[in-house]
């Protein structure tokens, strides 16, 4: 506004039109005290004082004149300095609401740019974990049907199996079957987690929520929202984040560690567990609300030993595949190599046989693919993994059942954790809880050194 010419009124000329236009008003008013001549002029008829009369039109006409030139003028005035003034207190205003809203929507941005690019992150790290479900089993079969079903609802899944059965794949093929196919899917170990970060990990901190916290970070559910949530072992969470995980169970929402704000989100949770949440929820670790809150919708995956027809077809996926990865082809696989494959009971599950498969694909002769004997029998740990039809299941005498026995015995009924029967036979906790039901053992009979007896 300082470049532009501003045209101000001509003062002297408003205060000339303003004076003759009062003379003429003031001309063309009567006295107080009429004078006889101005009684007679005024009872007189038109044409006795048409001059006066003219002169008081010319007047009236002259003073319109002026007050429109006026009115013109001051039309023409620039706006005063409060006028201005206001004007850039309104604009500062709203340039200051306009940055304010900027920032806002930065910080979401780059909220949201965390939450993928962590989500990516997981994603590539486990690219070389991800397979696709390999088998034709009735077993196997039996689970996908049950996946098929509840993949399009947005019901909670609890997935349970021993070690190494492919838990997380199952979880995938439901997030990809869901609508929430396009938006991410955030798997959570938490047995992997430390269990003073567990919260912060599920839920997220503000800044100065703990020593550390040096800004405000999101927790995995934020990552999430609209998408799936994959809780893995959930039987290791401690009570009080099982309180926090019933929670945004019932109602949608949470706080993050150190906040006061509580956060609504939509996930579907699919959780899984090698532990028997049954037996957990009787004895108290587990909190049996939370236990039926997850399991909606049950899913148990079979172990490998119960799915002998999809062995051969695992191994040769497998050996393609990191056949690939190092450059090799292999035309055949050895025929020993095919019967121990059948025989073995893999104790540790797909997980097991694809390790033993990248282990011989690296040592292995280009052109025939073959295993080392030794080491499935020393994955198999003391326990005589032997095939189902060399031994006795159902006698009370197998070898099998006698060792585990004594392991009970030793370990007074404790099956996980370093001084229990299962590191004592060097095999996951759930292939020990399973190989009790099969034996149809119960481990409370040896927690005051009672022995052994057959359930009923």
């Amino acid at each position: 506004m300082a470049d532009q010419a501003v045209a101000f009124p001509d003062v002297n000329r408003l205060r000339r039109l303003s004076y003759s236009g009062r003379q003429i008003f003031q001309a063309d008013q009567p006295s107080i005290e009429e004078s006889s001549t101005a009684k007679s002029l005024k009872n007189a008829s038109p044409d006795e004082h048409s001059d006066d009369g003219c002169k008081s039109f010319a007047g009236i006409v002259e003073l319109e004149a002026a007050l429109l030139e006026i009115l013109e003028l001051v039309r023409t005035v620039a706006p005063t300095d409060s006028t201005i003034l206001r004007f850039n207190v309104n604009k500062e205003r709203e340039a200051r609401v306009a940055l304010e809203t900027a920032f806002q929507q930065i910080e979401a941005l780059k909220d949201q740019l965390y939450k993928e690019n962590l989500a990516l992150r997981d994603e590539v790290d486990r690219v070389s974990m991800f397979e696709e479900i390999v088998g034709a089993s009735q077993a196997l079969q039996a689970v996908l049907s049950r996946v098929i079903k509840v993949a399009p609802t947005d019901s909670g899944v609890l997935i349970t199996g021993e070690t190494g059965t492919g838990k997380e794949l199952i979880a995938r093929a439901i997030h990809k079957r869901s609508r929430r196919s396009e938006r991410a899917f955030v798997s959570v170990n938490c047995a992997a987690l430390a269990p003073s970060l567990i919260s912060s990990e599920l839920f997220g901190h503000e800044k100065g929520a703990f020593t550390g916290a040096t800004q405000r970070r999101p927790g995995r559910f934020e990552l999430a929202n609209a998408g799936t949530i994959f809780l893995d072992e959930v039987g290791e969470l401690p009570a009080d984040v099982q309180v926090a995980l019933l929670r945004v169970l019932q109602e949608r929402e949470f706080e993050r560690v150190g906040g006061t704000v509580s956060i609504k989100v939509d996930v579907r949770v699919i959780a899984a567990t090698n532990r028997n949440l049954e037996a957990a929820k009787a004895n108290g670790p587990f909190r049996s609300d939370l236990f039926y809150r997850l399991n909606v919708f049950p899913i148990e995956v079979p172990p490998l030993r119960e799915r002998k027809d999809d062995v051969l077809m695992l191994l040769e996926y497998f050996v393609h595949r990191y056949a690939k990865k190092v450059g090799k082809n292999f035309g055949k696989i050895n025929k020993r190599t095919l019967e121990l494959f059948r025989s073995y009971d893999w104790p540790g599950n797909i997980r097991e046989l694809q390790n033993v498969v990248e282990r011989s694909v690296i040592v292995s002769s280009d052109g025939v693919f073959g295993v080392d004997e030794a080491w499935l029998s020393r994955n198999a740990g003391q326990a005589p993994w032997r095939h189902p039809g060399s031994e006795n299941t159902d006698g009370n005498s197998s070898p099998e059942r006698q060792i585990i026995e004594a392991a009970l015995a030793e370990s007074r009924g404790r099956i996980s954790g370093p001084k229990g029967a299962a590191a004592k036979l060097q095999i996951p906790p759930s292939t020990l809880e399973s190989k009790l039901k099969k034996f149809k053992i119960s481990k409370t009979y040896f927690k005051f050194g009672q022995g052994c007896a057959v359930e009923s």
